[in-house]
């Protein structure tokens, strides 16, 4: 599949740009931004984790986007669609992440964004359910889950990256059929 750049009323979400690293690479070692993973990134770990993200859209011809701002092509965060690790308890399956510069929370661009990854999961990809995932203490990623309609599955989990003593280890588990997605249209 050929990448393709997913326009919404205010943001694209696209493939990735060299100029989109140094954001990217800020965002990764705020402490806000990565109040909710084990520890802030390093410039090397960001840059590695945009290039794998910019690899499989080309491969796949989608991911995780990076995200800009239509009226300026300002990048201002990653938000997509990706493969669940192996190792995760619910996969295979397709999950669904973001991460916006804080500069941008609050203005509805992650929900903006992730309904739009949706109507790709749906309508492109044809897949049957999208999952979401984060730690049990982020409320506001959860917020964002329910935004679009996705429903806590009651199933929490230990990510298996993380000690099952870390204040992050217990996850909640979110998702959304298709058919739930279809009906939020009709």
């Amino acid at each position: 599949m050929e990448p393709q750049t997913i326009e919404t009323e205010r943001l694209y979400l696209r493939q990735w740009q060299a100029s989109d690293l140094s954001v990217f690479a800020e965002m990764n070692a705020d402490l806000d931004v990565m109040k909710y993973f084990p520890k802030p990134l390093s410039p090397k770990l960001s840059d590695a984790i945009a290039n794998k993200c910019s690899q499989l859209i080309t491969d796949k011809g989608w991911g995780f986007w990076a995200v800009s701002l239509k009226e300026t092509n300002k990048f201002i965060g990653m938000v997509g669609l990706n493969e669940a690790h192996v190792d995760m308890p619910f996969a295979p399956a397709v999950e669904m992440a973001w991460r916006l510069h804080k500069d941008y929370w609050g203005q509805g661009y992650a929900t903006e964004a992730a309904r739009a990854s949706l109507t790709f999961a749906f309508e492109v990809l044809k897949t049957e359910e999208v999952v979401a995932f984060t730690a049990v203490i982020n409320k506001h990623s959860q917020l964002i889950m329910q935004r679009i309609r996705m429903t806590d599955t009651q199933e929490n989990f230990y990510h298996p990256m993380l000690e099952s003593s870390h204040p992050l280890a217990e996850h909640v588990l979110y998702k959304i059929t298709q058919q739930q997605w279809r009906q939020g249209f009709s």
